[in-house]
């Protein structure tokens, strides 16, 4: 299910995208069934784009594939045009599970990509001092990982990818583990994170009250092997805060999402 784009090459295209791949017992699984979706090339504007749908839908599946951490089985990514064939510095990964290295300092978690393309040690240490400000860990600059809450840990790992300057920063449920005021926490600082940054964030949940508050347009996934249903605009909110959630036009975009989820589905060709 694409979208038509005004103009100029996509920031993301998926064509026909099929994965099947074989489970830890030795069976294949066919986890995405002919994906198609387009996301527009909006320079100078922050989008936040959440796929949504059941656990074990999918949804981390296309995440991976864009991410080139696991190959289409048939059809194709494309990122600004460009076929992707692996993964790549254009895209960043943030998990669920926390992937800090517990031996480095915070600081030396978020220089560490920089660190690998050989950046000199002042530049490095410069660019992590703007991102840790920016999601709030200048004050935790020196403390290891195991010094840190959950929600903490998940702020490094953002900082770690968006010193990269990726082109798309892809997310998987990385706030599903967290409390819920945490959590509340969180989505602000990716709100934040996309008018300051000017990035495109892929986001998989099967939370409905997150993908309304974060998402500029939300994919409904079908259950494994999924396939787009449903391309969702959410309405332009003026404000993003906690009074946002009781008000008519979020609780009417919750439950036409919700509507949309519980539909019966049409059969597969």
């Amino acid at each position: 299910m694409s979208e038509p784009t005004a103009g100029g090459i996509p920031k993301l295209r998926v064509s026909g995208l099929h994965v099947t791949y074989r489970s830890r017992e030795g069976q294949d699984v066919e986890a995405v069934r002919g994906v198609d979706f387009t996301i527009a090339n909006k320079p100078d504007v922050g989008e936040i784009v959440v796929f949504l749908g059941p656990s074990g839908c999918g949804k981390s599946t296309i995440l991976k594939a864009v991410a080139g951490l696991l190959p289409p089985t048939r059809g194709e990514v494309l990122v600004d045009g460009e076929p992707v064939t692996g993964v790549g510095r254009d895209r960043g990964m943030v998990f669920q599970a926390y992937t800090s290295f517990a031996w480095l300092t915070v600081r030396k978690n978020v220089e560490y990509g920089l660190r690998l393309q050989g950046i000199p040690k002042p530049q490095r240490r410069e660019e992590a001092e703007k991102y840790l400000e920016a999601v709030g860990l200048k004050d935790f600059a020196d403390k290891y990982p195991k010094a840190l809450s959950g929600g903490m840990k998940q702020r490094v790992a953002i900082a770690r990818t968006l010193i990269n300057k990726p082109k798309l920063l892809l997310m998987d449920e990385p706030f599903g583990a967290l409390d819920p005021q945490t959590r509340w926490g969180m989505q602000g600082l990716l709100i934040d994170i996309t008018r300051r940054e000017d990035n495109t964030i892929l986001f998989v949940t099967h939370d409905v009250s997150e993908a309304v508050y974060l998402a500029d347009t939300v994919f409904v996934l079908a259950p494994r092997p999924t396939r787009v249903l449903h391309r969702v605009e959410v309405p332009h909110f003026e404000r993003r805060d906690l009074a946002l959630k009781s008000t008519d036009p979020f609780r009417d975009c919750e439950k036409q999402l919700l509507d949309l989820l519980y539909a019966k589905l049409p059969p597969q060709g």
